[in-house]
């Protein structure tokens, strides 16, 4: 035969037969296949035929088979639809298609309310004045804390109450030792206040921690949380731990803590540790309210100058130095020498108790005892000379004033007169029509005229 050589003579010279012409077919294939959606029989991308593969259909040209199952419809098989990999969207085509597939999403539900409309709060029944007073004397831990709930509470309609429960708890109270504990933030206020409980209820004490925790000037919460580096001691049936919120209150103590000692004292805990915000050298509001101010230094904090400034340093008591392990026992020892020496400059308080300087170690369990010990020869110095009672009577005296001041304060901003035109007055000196002064001036004014 002379001539032309064909397309499939030239194919099959090179020993690939129907190479060319599977690529023709492929070519058109896919687009016909791209046109028409009801050649789509592959369910999944795995039963898809790959890149240089025949289709299922085709199964006379395999590995290994050289010759077509069927040479009249060659032609015929090898232009089946062979990949998938150039039609565009084609999981967005196959979704449309079919609906039992992984690909395509359901709708979510709409937004769902935080509280379940079936839900129904149950109001817990409020216990009466006996109720409160006869669980807090027999010692009940969670009536206590429903007291101490109600003391805090801002609730005008509870207040009368909360004091109904204090007075009859106060010939119950003041058989205790009220210590208040301070110091910088991070000196391990509550991991010593833990590791000194252990030993206290070991002494067949019953311990009382109330953890005063700082409020956020912006939102006015509080985290609370002085109560998990207590673990040991939290489930100790002779232990109760009350943190509470300082609420703006300054002084580094709550706005009710002195009516919580009561409460406390009236339940049987006879050692009550009172643990400050931790502020520095501001907190003395405690000093107003303990029989010994124990006051909490780390090492590497100050030099003697720090010492010897006047405010919270000239009302301790006690000074500890805390976290006295490891290298830092040797800058330990190093701040007591200094801080005894600067306590020396210092005149001698009323009291006459020469303050004195401890280091401890929290977790090493290491100086617990001589603190304890310095505790308890405090104690007897001014139980022995009569100044645990004449403080104590101070005390009471000091928290009358501010039991009226608070009282007065509440009653002005209660009254209807003020809280009707106390908006006007703030709007006007804001806008610089009046003095904030003679503002104040005239709803005070205001104030003493309807009390007439």
């Amino acid at each position: 035969m002379s001539g032309k050589a064909t397309p499939g003579a030239e194919a099959a010279a090179r020993g690939c037969p129907f190479r060319r012409r599977v690529g023709n077919a492929r070519s058109k294939s896919e687009r016909k296949f791209a046109d028409d959606p009801e050649k789509n029989r592959y369910l999944s991308a795995s039963d898809a035929p790959r890149d240089g593969e025949l289709p299922p259909e085709a199964d006379g040209k395999r590995k290994g088979n050289t010759q077509p199952a069927d040479k009249g419809n060659t032609r015929k098989r090898y232009e089946k639809p062979m990949s998938f990999t150039k039609i565009n969207h084609y999981e967005k085509e196959y979704a449309d298609t079919h609906h039992d597939t992984a690909l395509n999403v359901s709708e979510g539900v709409g937004d769902q309310p935080i509280v379940s409309p079936y839900f129904t709060r149950r109001r817990k029944r409020a216990l009466s004045t006996d109720e409160y007073v006869e669980g807090i004397l027999a010692g009940n831990i969670t009536t206590l804390s429903q007291a101490i709930t109600l003391v805090e509470s801002a609730n005008p309609a509870h207040y009368a109450q909360a004091q109904e429960i204090i007075e009859r708890c106060l010939p119950h109270a003041g058989h205790s030792v009220r210590i208040g504990i301070t110091g910088v933030p991070g000196a391990g206020k509550s991991t010593f206040i833990e590791a000194v409980g252990n030993m206290v209820t070991s002494l067949r004490h019953k311990l009382a921690v109330l953890a005063i925790d700082p409020s956020s000037e912006r939102s006015g919460g509080s985290i609370l949380g002085d109560k998990t580096r207590m673990e040991s001691i939290c489930h100790n049936p002779d232990v109760f731990i009350r943190p509470s919120p300082s609420a703006g209150s300054l002084g580094g103590v709550a706005r009710k803590t002195r009516e919580t000692i009561v409460l406390c004292e009236a339940a049987g805990f006879d050692v009550i540790f009172i643990e400050t915000v931790g502020v520095g050298q501001s907190e003395t509001a405690v000093h107003s309210m303990v029989d010994m101010f124990m006051l909490l230094q780390i090492s590497g904090a100050g030099d003697e100058l720090q010492g010897i400034k006047r405010g919270i340093m000239e009302m301790a008591d006690t000074m500890v130095i805390t976290k006295a392990d490891g290298e830092n026992v040797r800058k330990a020892e190093l701040a007591r020498t200094q801080f005894q020496g600067a306590l020396r400059l210092f005149p001698l308080p009323e009291s006459g108790w020469r303050p004195k300087v401890y280091t401890c170690s929290a977790v090493a369990g290491t100086g617990l005892e001589e603190v304890w010990k310095g505790v308890e020869e405090f104690l007897d110095h001014i139980h022995a000379n009569g100044y645990f009672q004449h403080n104590r009577n101070r005390q009471n005296k000091y928290w009358m004033y501010e039991t009226i001041n608070e009282a007065l304060r509440g009653s002005f901003y209660r009254d209807p007169a003020v809280e009707a035109r106390i908006g006007e007055y703030e709007k006007r000196v804001l806008e610089d029509r009046i003095s904030s002064f003679v503002a104040a001036k005239e709803l005070l004014e205001l104030y003493f005229k309807e009390l007439k």
